[in-house]
């Protein structure tokens, strides 16, 4: 007799938990982000709002797609195997969660070097020669 897959109940929990831990991480990155693309776009706050934005629907758009991509295959027919395939998946999850954090960390970071290096003066002298130099 086939004893009954607990594979539903995997599937279950994995939706739930990806589902919170998606929305609570792109909160975080919407929440922070905000201050980091005012400070790259001070002359333009809309600007800024827009950006981070997008970047969060972006987020969602790769992170849940990636989680109903991970909702394919495995087998559980007991407690054990049921816990394991579903460490595995969340454990690919949280691994893609915190490379997409680290890329738009990485992106802002670019963002915020870029317009800080705009607002800096030249290294050198208008007149082309540093202090000490004959002319």
């Amino acid at each position: 007799m086939d004893t009954p897959s607990l594979l539903p109940i995997v599937y279950g929990v994995y939706a739930i938990a990806s589902l919170v831990l998606t929305i609570v991480l792109a909160r975080v990155l919407f929440r922070h982000g905000e201050v980091l693309l005012a400070d790259v776009f001070a002359d333009r706050p809309e600007l800024a709002k827009a950006v981070n934005q997008l970047l969060v629907v972006g987020f969602y758009l790769v992170n849940f797609g990636y989680a109903l991509f991970m909702l394919r295959g495995g087998h559980a027919h007991d407690a054990v195997t049921a816990i394991e395939a579903l460490a595995s998946k969340l454990g690919t999850l949280l691994l893609s969660l915190a490379a997409m954090h680290f890329v738009n960390l990485f992106f802002f970071h670019r963002m915020r070097r870029k317009a800080r290096l705009a607002d800096m003066p030249p290294p050198v002298r208008e007149h082309g020669y540093l202090q000490g130099q004959a002319a």
